[in-house]
């Protein structure tokens, strides 16, 4: 509940401290005064837009401050804690705009964007404004009205993200089946090179093996050659090869063992070297017995060389890189090929998707066609109340699931009255007077205002276009909601003002060229006089204050 602002500097209100208590508030004053100064006011510290134009003239910055308590608040409470804003049981909103038009938010303290007051503000106050019965010709702000009285919060987020899902998977479907006629071109370019290379039929490490063995084939007569030197010089030469030395150096240094036995070691080390000198020389003979100079293998090799750097060039890869080529043409083909079951796939989803979209969506037409027929008589009882005896509310919900889906369900609605005897009913702005669309219009304010969940409602002159019998009636109904909820109403009407459990008095003075605005609770000798001007006019006489005594007597 607000529990007090504090005004500094804002538009033509010097200073203003306000308390304010449970039950129904009225406000009052001459027109002109600025009676809605201080919702204006209030609406700033909600999150509304500022600008330099609020400042006081000749100020340099304008300031509001709104204490809330929030004891029978929990959603607010929860808001709070969630951004880490909490502190106790009281909240304190704060608003500074420069004449500059700079403006600062607060929230208990702390710096925040405007758009956080804003997202607060909808758990604190509800405000109903003298224009209320415009918007209600919107067929959107009846579904939002309708919404609301019925508590469609949770069905209306399950209905949001049901449909963002299916539009999602719609157009994901869309979008590949879009682009299949780009990928049926490139699936034939994919398929051409994979045959190719299928009938290359390369092997993962053949490239290396054909290399090596198509460098000895190309240089087998130099091998054989050089290897025959190699076996010349290492065994078979009769004058002077490696073998022949090496067995008369053994000789010789087995005369030195026996002479010193230091020598045996070497001796050991030279029968090693012999050894081996003897095994290179039969591993090379073994090599020229295996070695075969076909010519026939050596052209094959050739042209299969030869079709691998063709490709290879074709691919734009090293020779030893072709075969991973392939594997990733063959990877992405194989993708492609996918394509028609991902659209399968993905068509099939899509249908879920929207069978869950229809679902949440005849969901909420059904909780939205019961609410409607409870708002029916509802409104159609407070239409009687307020001199429209014969008046007949509908609300007529049409559901069209194939044309009409939306993250707000399947259902157009439209508001329909009928105010005479044998009238048909007929769309709102079509059949009421604009004193009969503001009776309606405070009806289903008061009435949906009592299902909303934020502890503080404000009714800004809704009672524009009501006089007399029925002012009294819109008094007791406003004093009614006020019993179980803060209500603060800015109204014209003493049948009204006369209502609150409490009135304020709003003034205007001049004095030296400036004008300041202020605002004074009344105690009941003053609400007599105001309620006497209101019904009186600039004369009060002993007739209006009579008056004035039994509207609050009455109230």
């Amino acid at each position: 509940m607000l529990a007090h602002i504090t005004i500094q500097n804002f538009a033509i209100v010097k200073a203003l401290e306000l308390d304010f208590h449970q039950g129904m508030t009225t406000i009052t004053g001459e027109t002109g005064a600025g009676k809605s100064i201080a919702i204006d006011a209030l609406g700033l510290c909600l999150g509304d837009r500022a600008d330099a134009s609020m400042v006081r003239p000749g100020e340099d910055k304008a300031e509001i401050v709104t204490l809330f308590h929030l004891q029978n608040n929990p959603a607010a409470r929860r808001w709070l804690e969630d951004n880490e804003l909490a502190d106790g049981e009281e909240c304190i909103l704060r608003r500074v705009i420069t004449k500059e038009g700079r403006s600062r938010a607060f929230i208990n303290g702390s710096p925040v964007p405007a758009s956080q007051q804003k997202s607060l503000g909808q758990h604190l106050i509800n405000i109903h404004g003298q224009h209320a019965h415009q918007l209600l010709m919107r067929n959107d702000f009846q579904l939002t009205l309708l919404d609301q009285y019925a508590g469609h919060q949770h069905l209306l987020v399950t209905m949001r993200q049901r449909y963002q899902d299916w539009r999602a998977a719609r157009n994901e479907l869309k979008q590949l089946e879009k682009n299949k006629e780009a990928f049926e071109a490139q699936k034939q370019l994919l398929e051409y090179q994979v045959n190719e290379l299928n009938e290359l039929a390369l092997g993962e490490t053949e490239y290396p093996q054909l290399e090596e063995e198509h460098k000895r084939l190309s240089n087998c007569g130099d091998i054989a050659i050089c290897s025959q030197s190699v076996i010349q010089a290492l065994s078979e030469d009769d004058d002077n090869n490696a073998l022949h030395l090496l067995q008369f150096a053994q000789q010789k240094l087995a005369e030195l063992t026996a002479m010193d036995s230091q020598f045996k070691p070497l001796m050991q080390m030279l029968d090693e070297a012999c050894i081996q000198v003897q095994e290179t020389s039969h591993e090379i003979i073994s090599y020229m017995d295996r070695l075969d100079m076909d010519p026939a293998r050596l052209s094959y090799l050739d042209d299969r060389m030869a079709s691998i750097m063709r490709l290879s060039r074709k691919h734009q890869v090293l020779p030893a890189e072709l075969y991973q080529a392939h594997q990733s043409l063959v990877a992405e083909l194989d993708s492609l090929n996918d394509s028609d079951n991902q659209i399968e796939k993905l068509t099939a989803d899509v249908d879920v998707k929207h069978q869950a979209c229809l679902t949440a969506a005849e969901k909420l037409s059904k909780s939205r066609k019961r609410y409607a027929k409870e708002l029916d008589k509802l409104i159609s009882s407070s239409m009687h109340e307020l001199s429209m005896q014969h008046g007949k509310f509908h609300i007529d919900i049409n559901s069209q699931p194939d044309s009409n889906l939306s993250p707000m369900g399947v259902d157009s609605i439209e508001f329909l009255v009928s105010t005479n005897p044998g009238q048909p009913m007929q769309a709102l702005g079509k059949v009421a007077s604009g004193g009969e669309l503001s009776r309606i219009s405070l009806a289903i304010q008061v009435i949906t205002a009592q299902k909303v969940d934020t502890p503080s409602l404000i009714f800004d002159e809704v009672d524009v276009g009501i006089s007399g019998p029925t002012a009294a009636i819109v008094g007791k109904l406003l004093r009614r909601l006020g019993e179980s909820t803060q209500v603060m109403c800015v109204t014209h009407l003493p049948q009204v003002a006369g209502c609150g459990h409490q009135q304020m008095f709003v003034t205007k003075t001049s004095e030296k060229g400036t004008t300041t605005t202020s605002m004074i609770p009344l105690d009941v000798t003053a609400r007599v006089q105001e309620l006497a001007r209101l019904l009186g006019g600039s004369e009060i006489t002993e007739h209006t204050l009579a008056n004035a005594k039994e509207l609050l007597v009455a109230a």
